[in-house]
């Protein structure tokens, strides 16, 4: 996939079919649009492009790093993603401008897809209603989809937010039509995991949701090959305060201990996907006992996975 960073940098691209939105968190809804549109180019012999923004037009708190979701764009195929800066000043620009200068001078729209409750423009004064309007007089066509709802109730990242913090990972995958997942970097910890018999991946995440304090059984991603595992996010509050990092006694950690995996991957990208909480965390009397309970966490993990 192609990823064009500013409207001022786009090139020409070949009859395109436009998916328009924010899309954090690429749920349900937001796939449908995407792929809808990656069939509609493939079948007019065009391209598929994916016109996000960022940061959040309603400076809501992501789901997802930028990063993560253009990795979770290129996965459904589309062939360009044009990221949008949402400044203030892109923000005082009239719905009408929007579509003549970006849509079809800029970008030279042949098919327009979003979702049904999509506004944009200065105070969100354009609608679904509104697009297709000017797809008449500017010579393309509009798409709207219905928002997908989930037993009566409208999927939403505001929603799956909320399910993936109080760490309810079935019902927020079941929204997502995927596993939840976080992306980060590996980094130097203080090796309290190998101390502990289980050496662990340490994980700055990249401004993404955080699953609720517990032990998951996941599937780690590193490059093209996906590794099973046992994750752990808390606040370690067994391990005594002189064995943690200054300062690091009130922090989340994100910790990985990947199954039959040797390598060293300091500063390197892990996607973690997590499959099913084995516990919550809690603190133990002893080092030696969270060892042994460790070891039956990665024992659980391992049959979940199997």
């Amino acid at each position: 996939m192609r990823i064009i960073y500013g409207i001022n940098n786009i090139k020409k691209i070949r009859n395109p079919v436009i998916a328009m939105g924010v899309f954090d968190g690429l749920h349900r809804g937001h796939r449908r649009i995407l792929k809808a549109a990656n069939a509609k180019a493939k079948k007019i012999g065009g391209e598929s492009v994916a016109l996000t923004f960022y940061p959040h037009p309603q400076k809501e708190e992501s789901l997802y790093s930028l990063e993560h979701r253009l990795q979770l764009i290129a996965e459904l195929g589309l062939d360009v993603c044009i990221v949008v800066h949402f400044s203030s000043h892109f923000s005082r620009i009239e719905a009408k401008d929007f579509v003549e200068d970006v849509l079809v001078d800029k970008i030279g729209a042949a098919f327009v897809y979003v979702g049904k409750d999509f506004r944009f423009g200065y105070k969100s004064k354009g609608n679904l209603d509104f697009l297709k309007k000017m797809g008449k007089v500017c010579n393309f066509k509009v798409r709207g989809f219905s928002i997908i709802k989930v037993r009566g109730i409208p999927i939403s990242s505001t929603l799956i937010r909320k399910l993936i913090r109080n760490g309810d990972i079935k019902g927020a995958q079941k929204l997502l039509d995927r596993p939840v997942s976080i992306l980060g970097t590996v980094i130097r910890g203080t090796k309290i995991g190998r101390l502990l018999g289980f050496s662990t991946a340490n994980i700055n995440p990249h401004h993404e949701v955080i699953p609720s304090e517990g032990i998951y059984a996941v599937r780690v991603i590193f490059g093209k090959k996906e590794f099973k595992g046992a994750c752990y996010i808390g606040t370690r509050p067994t391990v005594p305060d002189k064995l943690k990092a200054k300062g690091s006694h009130r922090r989340v950690n994100v910790e990985v201990h990947i199954f039959n995996f040797h390598k060293n991957i300091y500063g390197k990208y892990l996607e973690i996907k997590f499959v099913k909480k084995i516990r919550p965390d809690k603190k133990f009397a002893s080092l030696a006992i969270l060892a042994k309970q460790i070891q039956k966490d990665v024992i659980c993990a391992k049959e979940i996975l199997s």
